[in-house]
């Protein structure tokens, strides 16, 4: 198997994980932990993961000229895009946030055409644009509130932003990946972003009544750290060593499948006509995007 189909099974298991998370997250906010409480703990553990690994690999120095971009990355990667989406998925539902962050790759196909240019297809442009339809379309159509969603609309548009603020994480990173060893930069981003973080989010980590949690808390506590943020960052990062970062971003397409089947296999979520409509547009986008008339030129 080449290397990168190896990236592509990567970026694979960090969406299927990323489509659980959903409703795994969503579970925990906020009975057990609200959302800032649960992004310190995110954060903070993955750094402690990656410092630990650290030692079993090359020690690596970060360039003077790269830790502008470094920090930037971890803003949008670990701060923004964490604050945004679990505030959000709090506020909304798992089917809804899911469909949302199907934006990321006509993000992704904008900045990369700008900041790295990238050459973007018709095709792959339009295919994205129609995803976009069907996100946007909860947004302006869904319902205001639910039992479990107290604010839809806010929480929607709060996902929106974390949308936005991954796609630019992706643009950021991806020279970096090129450079240093992904143990290497993790390490340092959620370094950075547990400092950022700690000062926002403290309050409410602490607001935990840790000794009384149950097991069905800790299990879905430790799913969020070791595998939405440990385990997808570091299959993400060696999929970004391989692939372009608008290739990346269309596998945030999957997404919407993964979490609809999970939601309502738990019990979290129910599928209704706009919930559907946003997803049959969300992929046939991906059919358009995936879709790559390009065999002519050099594959992504």
């Amino acid at each position: 198997m080449t290397k990168r189909w190896w990236a592509v099974l990567a970026a694979l298991g960090a969406t299927c994980i990323y489509g659980v998370n959903h409703t795994v997250a969503k579970t925990l906010m906020p009975t057990y932990i609200e959302p800032f409480g649960l992004i310190l703990l995110r954060v903070s553990g993955a750094f402690l993961l990656f410092f630990i690994i650290s030692f079993f690999f090359p020690s690596e120095k970060i360039d003077q000229k790269d830790w502008k971009r470094l920090i930037a990355s971890a803003v949008f990667g670990m701060v923004i895009n964490m604050l945004m989406f679990f505030k959000g998925l709090s506020l909304s539902t798992p089917i809804n946030s899911s469909v949302i962050v199907t934006i990321s790759p006509i993000l992704v196909f904008i900045l990369s055409a700008v900041l790295i240019r990238e050459k973007i297809t018709w095709l792959k442009a339009s295919g994205a644009i129609l995803g976009l339809l069907g996100a946007i379309s909860l947004v302006l159509f869904g319902p205001q509130i639910t039992t479990d969603a107290p604010n839809i609309p806010l929480g929607n548009s709060l996902i929106l932003i974390n949308a936005t603020s991954y796609g630019i994480y992706l643009i950021l990173v991806r020279p970096l990946t090129k450079k240093y060893s992904s143990i290497t930069l993790m390490k340092h981003l959620f370094l950075i972003a547990t400092i950022i973080n700690l000062p926002i989010c403290f309050s409410e980590f602490t607001a935990v009544e840790w000794s009384s949690l149950p097991f069905d808390a800790v299990w879905r506590m430790a799913f969020v750290v070791l595998g939405t943020t440990f385990l997808t960052y570091l299959l993400n990062i060696y999929a970004l060593k391989q692939l372009s970062a608008s290739t990346i971003g269309v596998f945030v397409y999957l997404q919407p499948v993964i979490a609809i089947v999970y939601a309502i296999y738990a019990g979290i979520d129910q599928l209704d006509l706009l919930k559907i409509t946003a997803a049959v547009l969300v992929f046939v986008g991906v059919f358009m995007v995936s879709k790559n008339p390009a065999q002519k030129r050099k594959a992504l």
